[in-house]
């Protein structure tokens, strides 16, 4: 039998292996992926659209596979859009969100900071997948970002947390694990269900005023579950279904930020809410 230790690095390494294998087989080529023309710094905010749009990846994820559809899609309406790298760890290529939210909210806090001063826009507007969607209101609340975001988009975003679908419950049959897990991978450990980062993020309530929320969820979710714990709770808060804009979309937790048509609308919707229009299952084809 293997050494308890030892055991247990081979159970870290094989849920890594497993989330690992559900990213989309482009990342491969993450740093041959063209951008398409988004983070062009010479990019200025049009009166339609006077703020400059923020993409926020997901755990794993990283500035350019996350947003392979959704960058091209915000562009071609008329937005300047952005997307930056967070959470690396050391050797560790590729694949981001790894590292200590708290961490990360402060790379994202420098970040809006860069694109603020390049476009000179006073306030910016944020749109994150999965940990993406969550980690922004932990700079919202404690790094001074509520006064420079006018909105956060969250699509399948963790914000209480996340069980893994009942997988998480397991933890403390493996002496040892949630340790090993804090200390290899600390952006996952943050995100299990009544971790102290998301206890400290939910305390006193989910938002922050002067800043517009919306949650983007699907019941397919496999991944940030049970899928009613994305929602928040607030004055400024639109919470909605994408199976109740389209019963017949599947998406799951990875589509409905990487190519979900359904689900752009509605970002853009939430983005330019004067000009919103019905969201259904022909929003595939605007």
């Amino acid at each position: 039998m293997l050494p308890a230790k030892r055991a247990l690095r081979h159970l870290a390494a094989l849920v890594l292996a497993v989330a690992v294998a559900t990213v989309p087989a482009a990342t491969a080529h993450a740093s041959d992926a063209p951008t398409t023309g988004w983070n062009d710094y010479s990019c200025k905010p049009s009166a339609a659209h006077p703020r400059p749009v923020v993409l926020v990846h997901g755990t794993f994820g990283n500035s350019v596979d996350n947003w392979l559809s959704l960058a091209p899609y915000l562009e071609d309406r008329g937005y300047c859009v952005f997307s930056l790298d967070y959470g690396q760890l050391p050797g560790v290529p590729l694949f981001h969100g790894l590292g200590p939210i708290d961490t990360s909210a402060g790379q994202l806090s420098a970040f809006v900071d860069k694109v603020l001063t390049a476009t000179g826009a006073a306030k910016a507007d944020l749109v994150g997948h999965s940990q993406g969607g969550m980690m922004p209101r932990y700079y919202l609340k404690f790094l001074g970002g509520a006064a420079k975001v006018n909105a956060l988009v969250g699509l399948a975003p963790d914000n209480h947390g996340t069980t893994l679908s009942g997988l998480t419950n397991l933890l403390p049959y493996f002496p040892g694990a949630e340790d090993l897990l804090k200390a290899t991978t600390p952006g996952l450990a943050d995100q299990i269900t009544g971790s102290d980062f998301l206890t400290k993020l939910n305390e006193g309530g989910d938002t922050v005023p002067g800043v517009h929320y919306t949650v983007i969820a699907t019941k397919y979710d496999e991944v940030a579950t049970p899928w009613r714990s994305q929602y928040l709770t607030g004055s400024d808060v639109r919470n909605v279904l994408l199976q109740d804009l389209c019963p017949v979309d599947l998406s799951e937790h990875l589509a409905i930020g990487l190519f979900d048509r359904v689900a752009f609308h509605e970002v853009a919707n939430a983005l330019d809410p004067p000009h919103a229009t019905p969201t259904t299952c022909a929003s595939v084809f605007d």
